[in-house]
């Protein structure tokens, strides 16, 4: 059972810059994929960004493609996502998740995930 708890999050001006953190207790963090994702108020979760388990290949959804990245250090047991040039559509609670996918290709879909950690709630004022 991996158990992952994000952090970071909060209130920023649209323009703005964060950086969240999901810390995993897993000790083969190593081998898992590794993704971010967000759910608005009224909306869908969807995919934000993903990491293959070495760190070699990322994935990202077009409305952050250029503003987001997403960075490991399996040392650490830990995944990051920055986010620079907020925007108040960024506004959601951002979930952090794991997946056994032992190829570069980093997985986009939810189903791909098998845990999850709590969530971190973001906000992007304009």
């Amino acid at each position: 059972q991996v158990q992952l708890v994000e952090s970071g999050g909060g209130l920023v001006q649209a323009g703005g810059s964060l950086r969240l953190s999901c810390a995993a207790s897993e000790r083969t963090f190593s081998r898992y994929a590794m993704g971010w994702f967000r759910q608005a108020p009224g909306k869908e979760r969807e995919f934000v960004a993903a990491i293959s388990w070495s760190g070699g290949s990322t994935d990202y959804a077009n409305s952050v493609k250029g503003r987001f990245t997403i960075s490991r250090d399996n040392a650490k047991n830990t995944v990051y996502l920055q986010m620079n040039s907020l925007k108040p559509e960024d506004t959601a609670v951002y979930y952090c998740a794991a997946g056994q996918h032992p190829v570069e290709r980093p997985p986009i879909l939810i189903i791909e995930y098998d845990y999850w950690g709590q969530g971190t709630q973001v906000t992007v004022s304009s």
